[in-house]
């Protein structure tokens, strides 16, 4: 009886532990006594380290049933497992970290274009020697479409009439041909102050392996009147004498073609010459032979040159035979810093006057700072041969009869510098000193019963002292600006005149050019010239030998300036305009020039 009650005591305990042991697996979540066999006490962390300190627990929270114990056996039942639990989990987490940093939504990252590579087949060549450099090929032309002929016209006031035209063969290096027409006339506001200059030519150049041979023929024909009268009174009554000049002139050239070797012999025969003759009976043929020899050794050069100067002169009162002969052997020798001409100028005339001249020929050139300034002096003399044809060019109111004298110029000396300053302005300057023989003088000379003033050649005796100084000044700031003057001082010692007539002491020649782009280009000049004296008779009318009395003509200054623009490639406009400031002056005693003039026109390029 007590063992029966003892066996049912124990199975309850048994059934009432496994239940137990069941509810704890099934229901964490619920709180339950626990059993603690751990005293050990544990202090609590900061709560983000609560969870590595539960990691941190290496405690068996299990056994299995009777393994560890020695002295039961071994049993596959679930009931022998026992599971301690020593505390509640409980899990804890850390706070979260804020990123305060807004994203970069801008795309920063460069393009990259797609690349293709090409592969050169070529061979490396390891050729260290110097090669043949490849000629370098010429700058493309201003014009795509050269033009070879061009021709313009126009007209104005004071019944301007304007034309010329150019016309040639194109380009070709070894082959120029080519002709030209020009014509220019004007009547002023003066009784038949009318002129007009009409010329024609035609020209030729060829240019073989050795020589070049070139040649051209002109035609000149120039018109005026005699309008300057004394007597103003008399100008409505007295129909002016009508004047013209032809000239037809004719040149040819042999020379031979420059080489570039330290011996060479070179030579050059030229001839020109021409046919003068006016409205009355004044004639003028002149024919000149010129040619040289030369021959190079190095730096050295020795030579003759020579010309032949044929003329014949005639007119009311004579015929005659008026020629020179020249010969001009020479030594030059020429360094990098230095030029130096020695030669004589041997004159023989023939014909009306026979006489023989020697004359220095010299010339050095030295330079005082390389590549900008060289000073060069000259020492020289010869025979001015007397022409019609030359005078008629300086003073158109030339008289009939003219007197014939060659002039002879003993000795002129100059020394000077000339260079350039910087780049593009370039200058001479040079002072002078010349002696004179015979110096002829343009003088009036008036018709005692029309009044009309015709000029006439006076021959200053003896010798003229000559001294002055020239100023040459050119600047090219680029392709499209050009600047250029030239100025003359003079002075006049004569033995016998008083004057040194109708010879300005001062002269001033100044002008410009500029291009605005290929479609405008702007021109203009300026001319001022010092005063000059004349003579004229006291009396008109007196018997025998006149005294005459100085006449001062007034300085002037002569402005002009044009305007060209470029329509299109074969079409332009232009316009000129002449005595701008509209200076009433005179060049010459009782010829006063054209007023203020403009005249205009079309030019075409074909």
């Amino acid at each position: 009886m007590t063992t029966r009650y003892i066996y049912l005591l124990l199975s309850a305990t048994v059934a009432f532990g496994a239940a137990s042991a069941q509810a704890q697996v099934k229901q964490p979540a619920k709180k339950a006594p626990a059993k603690t066999t751990t005293t050990k006490p544990v202090a609590k962390p900061a709560a983000k380290k609560l969870g590595d300190a539960a990691a941190k627990v290496k405690q068996d929270t299990t056994k299995k049933g009777g393994q560890n114990a020695a002295n039961q056996p071994n049993n596959n039942s679930s009931l022998s497992e026992e599971i301690v639990v020593t505390t509640v989990y409980k899990p804890v987490l850390a706070d979260a970290v804020k990123i305060r940093r807004n994203p970069n939504l801008e795309d920063t990252q460069p393009y990259k274009a797609p690349l293709s590579y090409t592969t050169l087949d070529k061979r490396l060549e390891r050729n260290s020697d110097i090669r043949q450099l490849e000629a370098m090929k010429m700058p493309a032309e201003r014009d795509s479409i050269p033009a070879n002929n061009f021709a313009r016209a126009g007209f104005g006031s004071l019944k301007t009439l304007f034309g010329e035209a150019f016309i040639n063969n194109g380009n070709d290096p070894a082959l120029q041909t080519g002709a030209y027409l020009k014509y220019f006339g004007q009547q002023g506001n003066e009784y038949k102050q009318n002129q007009s200059k009409a010329e024609a030519g035609v020209f030729g150049k060829v240019i073989t392996g050795d020589n070049t041979l070139n040649g051209r023929i002109n035609y000149t024909r120039r018109n005026n009147y005699f309008y300057g009268f004394y007597n103003p009174g008399v100008a409505r009554t007295v129909d002016p004498s009508k004047q013209h000049f032809n000239t037809l002139s004719a040149e040819g050239e042999l020379a031979k073609n420059y080489q570039d070797t330290d011996r060479v012999f070179t030579y050059a025969l030229k001839a020109n010459g021409y046919l003068f003759s006016d409205a009355y009976q004044a004639r003028e043929n002149n024919l000149v032979l010129t040619g040289f020899l030369n021959q190079t050794i190095n730096q050295f050069y020795a030579g003759l040159g020579g010309s032949l100067d044929l003329s014949t002169q005639k007119d009311v009162s004579y015929s005659i035979n008026n020629s020179l002969l020249r010969l001009n052997p020479y030594l030059k020798f020429q360094g990098e810093n230095y030029k130096i001409d020695a030669g004589l100028n041997f004159v023989k005339e023939f014909g009306f006057s026979s006489r023989v001249f020697l004359f220095p020929a010299a010339k050095l050139e030295l330079q005082v700072i390389p590549k900008y300034v060289r000073l060069f002096a000259e020492a020289k003399g010869d025979v001015n041969r007397s022409s019609l044809r030359s005078w008629s060019e300086i003073n158109p109111f030339i008289g009939q009869d003219i007197a014939i004298k060659n002039s002879v110029d003993k000795l002129d000396i100059t020394i000077g510098l000339k260079g350039r300053i910087i780049a593009g302005l370039g200058f001479k300057a040079a002072i002078f000193r010349n002696s004179v023989k015979d110096l002829p003088l343009f003088v009036s000379n008036f018709d005692q019963t029309t009044h009309y003033n015709r000029f006439g050649i006076l021959y200053a005796d003896g010798n003229t002292k000559i001294s002055g100084f020239n100023g040459e000044l050119d600047y090219k700031a680029s392709d499209d600006l050009a600047i250029f003057g030239k100025v003359e001082f003079r002075d006049y010692k004569l033995n016998n005149d008083l004057q040194p007539w109708n010879l300005p002491k001062f002269k001033l020649t100044a002008g410009t050019a500029i291009h605005i782009g290929n479609k405008v280009d702007i021109n203009g000049s300026v001319f001022l010239r010092s005063e000059v004296k004349d003579r004229m008779p006291t009396e008109q009318f007196t018997v025998g030998a006149p005294t005459y009395r100085i006449v001062t003509l007034k300085s002037f200054a002569d402005l002009n300036g044009g305007v060209a623009y470029k329509a299109t490639k074969q079409i332009s406009v232009f316009v000129q305009a002449n005595n701008i400031l509209s200076s009433n002056y005179q060049t010459w005693l009782y010829y006063p020039n054209y007023g203020f003039n403009i005249f205009g026109g079309v030019g075409f390029t074909f």
